[in-house]
């Protein structure tokens, strides 16, 4: 029997989103689920990266799910994903097709490969208030001891770029602290693992391109239109990246020089610390199959192919 679901992993600008579309399409009757924490948000489209139109291949539509169901401004988390993803595995087997997870947010990736068993975490106001005059420093020290007293793997330095992430997560370490977690209902699911793998400097020109095409093609506007929709500026800072500089420069923090300087450097150090996650990953017992990114896309289907039968 094949393994039940095929994942495709890879830093950002790796080419994986399109590799897992022309795969769905190449298989016949195969959904993709999509394990990126920002593209989960309705509006948020140049400066994540939906680029849906990835998701038609050789004029056939492919499936895709957990894209565009979260608010914008609103904090869609792990727990929830993962309470999604089932819905979304479960209704795609049922129909008999093929889920193919893809996405580069190693925890989404991991909390599922893993069936990371998780409860719930409620706001914790005395603690919110008692962190709050801490700088990013101190609650990365503060996160970084929680992490070690519970043996934890759940929050890397993606999730403290800002404060408010920083005191969030210290928040859910607290509270897995002191309650046993409560069991969700994760299927053990056989995957077979694929990590596109491209060389690093190749991957530097990609984000740098993919950063001034997606500034000439509309992500001020959009950054703009949300600002003007009522959202709250720290409320888009809060997701960081794109929407944190961006913002920042919106809002007249940063000249637009110093946002696309800022930015282009903290997206080549997510793509960084997203190597660095799925090399740990790979630590913690997942086989990570690597293919080769400069390769033809036949000859990436040909290789995956043989794996999966």
């Amino acid at each position: 029997m094949s393994t039940q679901m095929i994942t495709i992993l890879g830093p950002t600008a790796s080419g994986k989103t399109t590799l897992a579309a022309h795969l769905a399409e190449h298989l016949g009757n195969a959904e993709i689920i999509s394990a990126d924490s920002r593209q989960a948000y309705r509006g948020m489209d140049i400066g994540t990266g939906k680029d849906l139109c990835d998701y038609t291949v050789n004029g056939v539509h492919i499936p895709y799910h957990l894209i565009d169901i979260a608010e914008p401004g609103s904090k869609y988390n792990l727990f929830q994903y993962q309470h999604d993803f089932v819905k979304a595995y479960d209704d795609i087997m049922a129909r008999g097709a093929t889920p193919i997870l893809c996405g580069g947010t190693g925890l989404y990736l991991e909390s599922v490969i893993k069936g990371y068993h998780l409860s719930a975490v409620p706001e914790n106001k005395e603690l919110r208030d008692r962190l709050s005059d801490k700088t990013l420093e101190e609650l990365t020290v503060i996160l970084t001891e929680l992490k070690k007293r519970n043996g934890s793997n759940m929050h890397n330095t993606t999730d403290v770029d800002t404060a408010k992430r920083a005191i969030r997560a210290i928040e859910i370490e607290t509270f897995n602290g002191e309650h046993p977690m409560a069991s969700a209902d994760v299927p053990n699911i056989d995957t077979l693992v694929i990590g596109v793998d491209i060389d690093r400097e190749e991957r530097r020109s990609k984000i740098s391109k993919r950063l001034r095409d997606r500034l000439d093609n509309g992500m001020v506007d959009e950054i703009r239109g949300l600002l003007d929709g009522g959202i709250p500026a720290d409320d888009l800072i809060y997701y960081g990246l794109e929407y944190k500089y961006v913002t920042e420069y919106v809002i007249g923090r940063l000249t637009y020089e110093e946002m696309f300087e800022k930015l282009e450097i903290a997206i080549h150090q997510f793509a960084k610390r997203q190597m660095t996650w799925f090399r740990g990953m790979e630590r913690r017992g997942t086989t990570i199959h690597w293919v080769d990114a400069s390769l033809s896309m036949e000859e990436k289907i040909q290789y995956i192919k043989r794996l999966w039968q």
